[in-house]
């Protein structure tokens, strides 16, 4: 956002950044063995190729590197407010500015806010009885403790989901014993990866072409997968399921644990994970799967529902995050004294998933129904980025005080979305951390890339409430903020 902000010509804005560092995902999820599992070339700014990538699917060291090198070279870090936490933000509609309070106390003041707070920003901690009693050493996977050494250490992995898959393999070799405690076996299909030769590296240096071409290609693979995802789900079940159990059948040999860690959902309705080395991991003679549910942490261990008590020295908690849940990004009260939190309580909506009625000037990026089961996040957070920066072009030329979605036409929207789900892989019947506990997807998109980036593609202002500045306001600026126009 910052950077399009930049090329637009628009450089008052800034950056509210509770770390001390940027990278978000990539700096929060530093385990063992963290890498992405989409493409390295799709899986990057559209406007800024990375020839040097060295793996088709990055490791997350990189990808880290990668968005600070972008932050050096938009020139964003002025712009950039590190350790600063939004604690609140109150929208004042006679000047039509957001007043916003930070965990310092400091209060500033933008015309247009912006949440990029992130999906799967908030650990998900599961609530096991006896888990704060435990004498060891407990930390999720988001929040790894590297300070803890693992070698020779009695290790629990609670999880079996997309971070488990990559923690186990390569923490297996390390420890005397680990417990994977699995509450739904995940559909698993091979990674490919691959190292990029330093050959192919230069002729993408050189030659950026080519990289474009391998770019487009990654992306229509995966466009073409969506069909089975969001048009005839039954394709999944036909030809996605039988590859999957075939992979299966031939990376696990024994019987028993390959009947444990066989999925009996659906295929497509929870995240299709992807992994060469996590079955192989799972034979290993260290390595233990067990399926039967905590009944609670102990002291000096872990015991199941069969009374089985396993010793444990550390507890790693690869539980995902909260991404269904309605939760607002910070306590955000709208028009008329509402609460986000409350507009929220049945389940997050927006207006393409970025605007949201009774928040005037207020846009998310990753907000609700804007999640993808089959391609790339970076393409739809930056169709949301060209959509918003349509939305600040428009008030910037118009003079707007505010613009805000109509109720009617967020609702409409939010009805045609829901029923299109229902029609989808993801409507299978099982739960998922797609869901809320009431069964609402609040998290996926229904369609193909192409459709969102063609409905975000320009703003109609006639889909929105706009009032114009007055002149007094007009000649007294606000202050900007993450990001601001005026």
């Amino acid at each position: 956002m910052a950077i399009r902000l930049k090329q637009a010509g628009i450089h008052d804005f800034t950056l509210l950044e509770q770390a001390d560092e940027v990278g978000g995902t990539w700096r929060d999820n530093r385990y063992p063995g963290a890498a992405c599992d989409m493409e390295s070339h799709f899986y990057s700014f559209s406007f800024e190729p990375n020839p040097s990538w060295t793996r088709q699917f990055a490791p997350a060291e990189e990808i880290l590197q990668y968005l600070i090198r972008c932050t050096e070279k938009y020139g964003l870090r002025p712009h950039i407010r590190f350790r600063t936490r939004v604690v609140g933000a109150q929208f004042d509609e006679r000047s039509g500015l957001w007043n916003v309070e930070t965990s310092g106390g400091e209060m500033l003041q933008a015309r247009v806010l912006v949440s990029a707070c992130g999906g799967l920003s908030r650990p998900a901690l599961p609530n096991i009885p006896g888990l704060e009693g435990f004498s060891g050493t407990t930390f999720h996977s988001a929040r790894w403790s590297h300070s803890a050494s693992l070698e020779g250490k009695r290790v629990a992995v609670v999880g079996t989901g997309a971070s488990a898959i990559q923690i186990v393999p390569s923490i297996a070799p390390l420890v005397s014993r680990l417990t994977l405690y699995q509450r739904t076996p995940p559909w698993v299909l091979p990674k490919r990866d691959r190292e990029i030769q330093p050959l192919y590296r230069a002729l993408f240096r050189r030659m950026p072409f080519l990289q474009r071409f391998a770019r487009l290609a990654i992306y229509w693979r995966h466009e073409v997968s969506a069909v089975a995802f969001v048009v005839a789900p039954w394709l999944m079940k036909r030809y996605g399921e039988p590859v999957a159990r075939r992979y299966l059948a031939r990376q696990m040999r024994a019987s028993g644990l390959r009947e444990r860690v066989s999925p009996s959902y659906a295929m497509g309705c929870k995240r299709i994970l992807l992994a060469s080395d996590y079955f192989p991991a799972l034979q290993r003679e260290n390595v233990e799967v067990t399926s039967d549910p905590i009944r609670r942490v102990v002291p000096d261990g872990i015991v199941t529902r069969d009374g089985t008590h396993r010793l444990t020295d550390i507890i790693v908690l690869a539980t995902g995050f909260a991404a269904a849940e309605p939760a607002a990004p910070f306590d955000l009260t709208g028009c008329d004294g509402r609460r986000l939190e409350d507009v929220w309580r049945d389940g997050a909506e927006a207006y393409l998933g970025t605007s949201i009625s009774g928040f005037p000037n207020f846009f998310t990026i990753v907000g609700p129904n804007t999640g993808l089961g089959h391609s790339s996040m970076i393409f739809m957070i930056e169709s949301q980025v060209r959509y918003l920066l349509n939305v600040i072009r428009t008030m910037r030329s118009r003079d707007l005080k505010l613009v805000e979605v109509q109720p009617d036409v967020q609702a409409r929207y939010n009805a045609r979305l829901q029923a299109r789900l229902e029609n989808t892989v993801w409507a299978a019947g099982c739960n998922s951390w797609y869901r809320t506990s009431s069964g609402k997807n609040t998290t996926l998109w229904p369609g193909f890339t192409f459709e969102y980036r063609w409905r975000t593609g320009r703003f109609d202002a006639a889909d929105y409430r706009v009032i114009p500045n007055e002149p007094a306001v007009r000649a007294s600026p606000p202050h900007g903020i993450s990001p601001s126009a005026r």
